[in-house]
């Protein structure tokens, strides 16, 4: 029934499994791909004919986890996988990016590639076994596509490359890199790294391009026995050769000429002029314009690229190497925590940073399981930015996608949560946009950052380049144009510090690069990458010594485990009435740890001291303040420290003889007491007498033992009479405590010593 067909190999240690011929037989190509226990079912399906009119190549990658591939339920009302979280929609375009550039040059027709988490090892990370599974179907569709491609994780540990480190290896590691590519080099990259030297990032690569070797020999030897016939390549008809030579002979002149522009707005409405001459000239000629819009792209690409390449200048008269100029603002918003407006060129970032605490942090729910990010960058590409009207809605992929690039390039510089406990989100609202926003905004959010007074370990900077490759050679680009990045060979972004990288991410529109380009671009980002970092400099040079006045300020405390019970109290209800008390922000950690946050230093140092009020020992010798919460004939009861209770015996009251205990304290009474010490069930006893009620001063030595066998006798009665249950005080107070219940205080049951 089946026409099953399966390759395995062994690879990092574990065993990868290629499946096809069993499952999702109707799609033109179906691949299920295992590694270790991480299953993922990868399907490629390609309409047969474009559509008509149609000047683009409509390619989707969907990447989607199932809960059950854990043994897990969703979580929310309808217990079903619902919109694409933020790591499924960041796979889908890792799995999108290598495998674009391989599909031939006018191929318009649809193309749909699925990858479907079924199993997680929880060891194993399924991206990687999603973009080989993904390469495979397309290998095995016939589908035109000049793969396969194949990836792999680079860690770093004590120095040595790693090859697929597990999930735990990754947080040990000081590189975290995902490689694809072909046989012939690497297509694409994705890293977040510490730091990390020039040499060290290229070793890397050549590290994992050369370990994927034998993953693309594998699909290629699954295709020679399951492959489906290739589809035909698409051909130019003489019919479109010849219109491409109109196209040129009309625009070209006028093309070139606006591209002498170095403005950008200008430069579009010159270019966009000599298109519409160029089309109404062809329409004049019988010509179909609208089949020419593909062919203008074609001629700009050759006017520009061929132009850096013969003269070494760019669209705006820069050489290869010049960034352009940079203008760095902090502090620009009076009320944000840090702000900063950082704008090179013709693209602005306007970044700001707000603090906030443990009960701000994000909870994602992963396969992984549930946990908290503390750090969170969120990047916005409102239409106005590039001078357009368009349609605003929620974040796409490509601002998920940059706002992760950011985020990964800042994330190795933060501070421990130990040193510095906020909650940090970042929003980078790019207002103008000529080249990269995404670096744009590493630049902005670490002076933000500096601005609010988060203790980086350096600032960070990040810059873009490009590649214009051609049979005759090639030229790398330094801080590249938006133009030249639509109508170049490579999107390089490198980021990082004075003293390495941070972060890499490289597309390239050719089939691959070599790593001598690469090592090439890497110097040359460097060299721009220090540029950057000086001129930020002139701004701001590290950290403030302060958070803004506008910002909580988080207190932290320990207190004995065993005490954070007491702390929270039964269903909450201590923690809630410090909280609304105070109006602080009270975060509980198990391990004894609390972190209070308030803008008002005085409320937080009243909800720390009624914490350690609550967690404090009594310590006997030691006079407090207390507050009388209930009298009766054998004494008073004081409310001395948090919530802990004393008994004040009558006889400890004052010196002399007390005949009531009302003729000395009445309920709400605030007095100075002195602990004398615990009885037999560690109950507190107190004393007045022994402590000057106006200066708090302990007076024991000048009022000497209690004054006269009257009240010893008086005190030893009230004990007697509470042992025998025959004192009439005892009775009555045994009386309250029956139909008080848990309304008495605390400290009540002292007066039974």
């Amino acid at each position: 029934m089946f026409n099953y067909f399966r390759k395995e190999l062994e690879w990092g240690g574990r065993k990868l499994v290629l499946e096809t011929g069993k499952i999702a037989r109707q799609a033109d190509g179906a691949v299920m791909i295992s590694y270790g226990d991480t299953i993922v079912l990868c399907t490629a399906v390609g309409v047969r004919t474009a559509k008509p009119g149609q000047d683009f190549f409509p390619l989707t990658v969907n990447y989607q986890e199932k809960t059950f591939a854990a043994g897990k339920i969703p979580g929310g009302f309808f217990k079903r996988e619902g919109r694409p979280t933020e790591k499924e929609t960041l796979v889908s375009r890792l799995i999108d990016r290598p495998i674009r550039p391989l599909f031939p040059q006018g191929f318009r027709n649809e193309v749909q590639v699925v990858a479907t988490v079924l199993s997680h090892d929880l060891e194993n990370d399924p991206d990687i076994v999603a973009m080989i599974g993904c390469s495979a179907a397309l290998t095995l569709s016939g589908i035109p596509f000049f793969g396969p491609v194949a990836a792999a994780r680079v860690a770093v540990i004590q120095g040595a490359y790693v090859l697929n480190p597990t999930s735990a290896q990754v947080k040990e590691s000081k590189l975290d890199l995902v490689v694809a590519g072909t046989t012939e080099g690497v297509l694409m990259v994705e890293s977040e790294a510490q730091e990390l030297s020039e040499d060290m990032m290229l070793g890397a690569l050549k590290f994992g391009h050369e370990s994927f070797q034998p993953v693309i020999q594998a699909i290629i030897e699954l295709a020679e026995v399951a492959a489906k016939d290739p589809w035909p390549l698409p051909e130019q008809s003489a019919e479109v050769t010849a219109l491409a030579a109109r196209v040129d002979a009309l625009a070209r002149a006028g093309i070139a000429d606006a591209y002498k522009e170095p403005l950008k707005q200008v430069r579009q409405d010159k270019v966009s002029a000599a298109k519409k001459a160029a089309a109404a000239a062809l329409a004049a000629e019988g010509l179909d314009a609208d089949k020419a819009k593909g062919l203008f792209k074609e001629l700009e690409a050759d006017i520009v690229r061929n132009a850096i390449l013969d003269t070494g200048l760019r669209i705006d008269g820069r050489d290869t190497k010049t960034v352009r100029q940079i203008v760095a603002e902090v502090g620009v918003l009076p009320r944000a925590h840090g702000s900063a407006l950082f704008t090179r060129g013709e693209t602005q970032a306007l970044c700001v940073a707000t603090l906030g605490t443990g009960q701000d942090e994000q909870i994602i729910d992963a396969l992984e399981g549930e946990y908290r990010e503390h750090f969170m960058l969120h990047y916005n590409f409102p239409p106005y930015s590039v001078g357009e009207a368009g349609r605003m809605g929620s974040p796409g992929r490509r601002e998920i996608g940059h706002g992760k690039l950011a985020w990964r390039a800042i994330h190795p510089v933060l501070p421990t949560k130990a040193n510095f406990p906020y909650t940090l989100r970042v929003v980078s609202e790019i207002t103008e946009s000529n080249g990269s926003s995404s670096m744009a905004t590493v630049c902005g959010t670490s002076l933000a950052l500096m601005d609010a007074g988060v203790p980086l370990l350096r600032p960070v900077a990040g810059i873009a380049m490009g590649l214009i490759k051609e049979d005759r050679g090639f030229a790398v680009l330094s801080d590249i144009l938006g133009d030249e990045d639509h109508l170049g060979d490579m999107d390089f972004k490198v980021a990082g510090t004075d003293q390495g990288i941070t972060s890499l991410q490289m597309d390239i529109k050719i089939t691959s690069i070599t790593m001598e380009i690469m090592e090439v671009a890497l110097a040359q980002a460097k060299g721009g990458r220090m540029h950057i970092l000086g001129e930020m400099a002139r701004a701001i040079t590290g950290n403030r010594t302060d958070v803004a006045a506008t910002a909580p300020r988080i207190s932290i405390i320990q207190v004995p485990k065993e005490k954070v019970r007491e702390v929270i109290g039964t269903g909450g209800k201590v923690i809630r009435e410090i909280v609304e008390n105070t109006g602080c922000k009270i975060d509980i950690e198990d391990d004894g740890t609390i972190k209070v946050a308030s803008n008002d230093s005085a409320k937080a140092q009243a909800a720390i001291d009624w914490i350690r009020g609550i967690v404090a020992e009594p310590e006997v010798g030691v006079i407090y303040t207390g507050k009388v919460v209930k009298t009766a004939e054998f004494g008073a009861f004081v409310n001395f420290l948090g919530s802990k209770d004393g008994l004040v015996h009558i006889s400890e009251l004052q010196q002399g003889r007390v005949n009531k205990t009302t003729d000395v304290v009445n309920q709400g009474d605030v007095v100075k007491v002195k602990v004398l010490g615990f009885d037999d069930r560690g109950k507190v006893k107190l004393s007045m007498r022994v402590v000057d009620q106006e200066t708090g001063a302990d007076i024991s030595e000048q009022v000497g033992p209690k004054a006269g066998g009257g009240d010893r006798d008086r005190g030893e009665r009230s004990d007697r009479g509470g042992d025998r249950g025959g004192d009439r005080g005892r009775g009555r107070d045994r009386g309250e405590r029956r139909s008080g219940g848990d309304d008495a205080p605390a400290g009540e049951a002292a007066g039974e010593g």
